[in-house]
């Protein structure tokens, strides 16, 4: 028996209490000058993640009015979609805007903080909190719904217990992540060594060596279809897609795009909206033999170098640094056809293009391959770590005569011991 199930046996061995939001806690009503806060702790929807994982970076600091306060130990929830999963649990404090609910225990001696923030970082929650969301084009998290929220309030060892258990597993998961990250930096480093090539290599811009560069056509959420003709949407860029890929996971219907505009094998495909600067344009080449189509917000670039070349000197720190300079962020961070015309890469013919390729496609496998080594690891983990999470957090209410999944299967396990253990015996 392990010490959650020795604490549970003894401390609710019949359920647990249920509260809603509103009876343990409230949102936070406390205004500060926003002259008070800065980059460091000043927490927006679009930084709301990256603080979470401790970068204190903020996208847009207002500079007069007021902000919310949070204090260290209120929890920070994303009202606005598509920022309603993330959430963070503030380690100082600190001001925020109306996009963030802040929530605040009333009695931490009841609640831990962090209990609560594992309750509401569930997929429960998640799902509880988009289906009450309100609005057409934006939809946003419904205060009163959210306050509203019903889950399970065991003792405080045991909800000690739960956040201990956890704990581990995101450690676990953050040591993993800190490796790979060490090794894709090690990557990085390797390919911008490797493509920093003597004076002697020439350098051009891409409006040199382009042979078309032109936008695609807007493709909806809601125009992606099982099968079809293959397309590429821009935020698939950023979130499916590496280096280069061969096969596209979206398709649409020709019906659905009124100005087609296609590419093929060896095209480039910039997105040319982000939401950050670091990120913006971030490209992929294609080398996949099918016509795809390119949604809106991507530029295509034809050209006649080694595709794979041209995907890995374009991930460089120095493309990356050209892709973003000048570039002004606010909710939302463009580019545009001049800005990517104007990126300047080192160009060795293309026998050499293609030995470079071959070299960096193989180190780059070994990093980014979700089938071997870590990254499949970290997958697995985050895995069990929301399921266990999920899991951890169900209790059978004070009074109900129905056990939760957890307790019925853990006293059958018990039960069929004890058979197995008379027949056996």
């Amino acid at each position: 028996m392990s010490k959650l199930d020795e604490l549970i046996a003894e401390l609710c061995p019949d359920g647990v209490e249920y509260f809603d939001l509103k009876d343990v806690s409230n949102y936070a009503k406390e205004r500060i000058d926003a002259s008070l806060v800065n980059e460091n702790n000043y927490v927006g929807v679009e930084n709301l993640l990256q603080k979470k994982a401790g970068v204190t970076i903020a996208s847009s600091v207002p500079s007069e009015g007021s902000a919310i306060a949070f204090h260290e130990g209120d929890i920070l929830i994303g009202n606005i979609r598509p920022y309603l999963k993330k959430i963070w649990i503030a380690d100082k404090d600190g001001g925020t805007n109306g996009d963030v609910l802040t929530i605040v225990i009333k009695d931490r001696r009841r609640i831990m903080p962090k209990y609560l923030y594992y309750v509401l970082s569930s997929e429960a929650f998640f799902i509880y909190d988009v289906q009450n969301s309100k609005g057409a084009k934006m939809p946003r998290g419904d205060k009163k719904a959210v306050m509203s929220y019903r889950f399970p309030a065991p003792p405080l060892e045991v909800q000690r217990e739960i956040v201990h258990i956890l704990d581990d597993f995101t450690l676990l998961s953050a040591e993993l992540s800190v490796e790979l990250s060490a090794r894709r930096k090690q990557y990085e480093y390797y390919r911008d060594t490797l493509l920093d090539f003597d004076k002697e290599i020439p350098k051009v811009t891409l409006k040199e060596i382009a042979t078309d560069m032109y936008r695609g056509s807007g493709i909806k959420r809601d125009q992606v279809t099982e099968d079809g003709i293959p397309c590429v949407r821009y935020g698939e860029i950023y979130t499916t897609y590496n280096t280069w890929f061969t096969d596209c996971v979206s398709h649409t219907q020709l019906e659905y795009v009124p100005s087609p505009k296609y590419f093929g094998h060896g095209d480039i495909l910039f997105a040319i909206t982000g939401e950050s600067v670091e990120d913006i344009a971030k490209s992929v080449v294609y080398i996949g033999d099918e016509e795809c189509l390119a949604g809106g917000d991507i530029v295509v670039m034809k050209h006649n170098q080694n595709p794979r070349y041209m995907a890995h000197v374009l991930s460089t720190t120095y493309a990356r640094e050209q892709k973003s300079c000048g570039k002004v962020k606010s909710k939302v961070v463009h580019s545009n056809v001049p800005s990517i015309e104007s990126i300047e890469i080192p160009l060795p013919p293309l026998d050499v293009q293609e030995r470079y390729a071959d070299v960096l496609d193989n180190f780059e496998r070994i990093c980014n391959d979700l089938n071997i080594g870590l990254p499949a690891e970290i997958d697995a983990r985050q895995k069990q770590y929301e399921y266990y999470r999920d899991l951890l957090l169900t209790f059978a209410e004070t009074g109900s005569s129905i056990l939760t999944d957890r307790q019925t299967d853990r006293q059958t396990d018990r039960q069929t011991d004890r058979q197995t253990g008379r027949q056996t015996g």
